[in-house]
C-alpha cells in the first residue's frame, strides 16, 4: 500500500528546503495571482516543465495553512481519482485542517476533474500543469467560468536581474548599462530557466528530453517517434523562418500533413513552442498561409539547437517574440507576422481587438549604419495602419522618420 503521509510531507519538505536555501524571486505575476485568490475560483498555473510553477504556488500559500501533492511523483503513478480521497485524508492528519490545496501536475490522473470541482467548494485550490490541452479541456467541461488562469514562462529579463540581485531602476548610469548588456548576453545565451543557473545548460537537454519523451511520445502513443524528434530538431533550429507543412512533409518524410499539425500542436500544448500566424484581414487566409514558430526560451535553443551562423540575431528576434508573447498575456494583445506578395515583410506585428499596436523588426546592430534599410522601408511603405514603429537594435537608440530605435535590453525592462 502507498504510504501517502511520508510522500506529502517529503514533498512539502522539499519546497521548504528549496525556498531556505536557494535564492527565490517574487515572479512578477504573482501579485495578481495572489488578487485571484481572493475569489471561489480554481487557480490554474500552467507553463513548460520546470519553469518554476511550484515554488511559485508555494510562494502563494506559504503564509496560510495549505498542503501540497506533486502528482509527477513515480510512487504516485498508476493512481485514479478514487485514491484522492485517501490522499485527502492523509495531508489532513498530517496538517489539520487546511484553507489552500496546491495539486501539482494533477492532470496525471484520470477522473481529478471531479474531485476538484468538489473541492473548490469549501476549499481555494490551485492546480497546476505542464499540459495546456489535458487541463483546459477538462476544466472547460467540469469547471466552466470556474477557473482562472495564469500562464508561466520562464524568467523574464527583469525576473533574471532580480535573481542576480541587480538593482532595477528608472534611470541608469554608464556602467550599469554595461553591467547590464553583460547580463543580456548571458541571458540570450542561457535563458530563463530557473534550473539552468543551478546547474548550467546541461539541465535544458534533460528537461528537453523529458517534455519530448515522457509528456509526449508515451502520452499520446506517437507511432513514429523518430520522425517526431526531427519535427522538434528542425522547429528548434529554425525559429524565426517561415514554414510550409507541405514542404516540411517531404524534407522530413512524413505522411500527411495532417500528421505534422497534429504533432506541432502536442508541442505547443506542452510550451517547448509557440506559433505566429502571418497576419491578414481574412481569417481563412491566416489559416491557410505559413507559420512561424518561436521557442520557449533561448537557452533550449542554444542547448539543442543546430548551430547557425546568425544566432545572436536569430535569438534576439526570439527573445522578442516571448516578451511580446508574454505581454500579450498580461494585455490581452495578439501576436503576428506580415509579410506581402513583394516579399516586404515585418518581424511582429501586435494587435488588440480590431485595431493594430506596434509594428516591430528586429536587428543585430550596434549603429544606424549597420541597419539593413529594408527593415526600415518595410516599416515606412507598409500599408498598415499604425504609428507606432519599433526597430529593437542591440544597442542604437534613436527617433527618426517616425520610427523609434530601442536596444533590447531597455526595450525588455520597458
Amino acid at each position: 500500500m502507498v504510504d501517502f503521509k511520508s510522500i506529502i510531507k517529503e514533498q512539502r519538505e522539499e519546497l521548504e528546503s528549496i525556498n531556505k536555501k536557494e535564492n527565490i524571486i517574487e515572479r512578477i505575476a504573482l501579485k495578481d495571482a495572489k488578487k485571484y485568490l481572493d475569489y471561489p475560483n480554481v487557480l490554474v498555473i500552467t507553463g513548460i516543465r520546470r519553469c518554476g510553477k511550484s515554488i511559485f504556488s508555494y510562494l502563494l500559500e506559504r503564509n496560510h495553512k495549505f498542503i501540497y501533492v506533486n502528482f509527477d511523483d513515480e510512487r504516485l503513478a498508476n493512481l485514479d481519482s478514487s485514491n484522492l480521497d485517501l490522499i485527502l485524508s492523509s495531508a489532513y492528519e498530517l496538517y489539520g485542517d487546511i484553507e489552500y490545496i496546491i495539486l501539482d501536475e494533477i492532470q496525471n490522473i484520470k477522473g481529478w476533474e471531479l474531485f476538484v470541482n468538489r473541492l473548490r467548494r469549501t476549499k481555494k485550490v490551485i492546480i497546476t500543469g505542464s499540459n495546456s490541452n489535458l487541463l483546459s479541456s477538462e476544466l472547460s467541461t467540469h469547471l466552466t467560468g470556474r477557473h482562472i488562469d495564469v500562464k508561466l514562462f520562464p524568467f523574464s529579463f527583469k525576473e533574471y536581474l532580480m535573481f542576480k540581485n541587480f538593482k532595477l531602476s528608472s534611470a541608469y548610469t554608464t556602467k550599469e548599462k554595461s553591467e547590464i548588456i553583460k547580463h543580456l548576453e548571458n541571458y540570450i545565451v542561457s535563458g530563463g530557466m530557473p534550473e539552468t543557473y543551478k546547474f548550467g545548460n546541461q539541465i535544458l537537454v534533460n528537461i528537453y528530453e523529458d517534455i519530448i519523451n515522457k509528456d509526449i511520445l508515451l502520452r499520446y502513443n506517437i507511432s513514429k517517434p523518430v520522425e517526431f524528434k526531427n519535427l522538434s530538431k528542425y522547429l528548434i533550429s529554425n525559429v524565426g523562418k517561415e514554414i510550409s507543412f507541405s514542404k516540411l512533409k517531404n524534407i522530413l518524410d512524413v505522411g500527411h500533413v495532417s500528421t505534422l499539425s497534429t504533432w506541432t500542436n502536442y508541442l505547443e500544448n506542452s510550451f517547448i513552442f509557440f506559433k505566429l500566424n502571418k497576419f491578414d484581414f481574412k481569417l481563412k487566409t491566416q489559416y491557410l498561409a505559413n507559420k512561424k514558430f518561436y521557442c520557449i526560451d533561448t537557452g533550449l535553443i542554444s542547448s539543442i539547437g543546430f548551430k547557425f551562423s546568425e544566432d545572436k540575431g536569430r535569438l534576439m528576434e526570439n527573445l522578442v517574440a516571448i516578451e511580446l508573447k508574454r505581454r500579450g498575456v498580461e494585455n490581452n494583445t495578439e501576436l503576428f507576422f506580415w509579410k506581402e506578395i513583394e516579399n516586404k515583410e515585418i518581424d511582429f506585428l501586435v494587435k488588440q481587438e480590431n485595431k493594430i499596436l506596434d509594428l516591430i523588426q528586429v536587428t543585430y546592430a550596434n549603429s544606424e549604419v549597420e541597419i539593413n534599410s529594408r527593415e526600415i522601408d518595410n516599416l515606412k511603405n507598409c500599408n498598415l495602419n499604425c504609428k507606432n514603429k519599433i526597430i529593437i537594435t542591440w544597442n542604437y537608440e534613436a527617433e527618426k522618420e517616425g520610427i523609434r530605435f530601442i536596444p533590447l535590453w531597455k526595450f525588455l525592462l520597458e
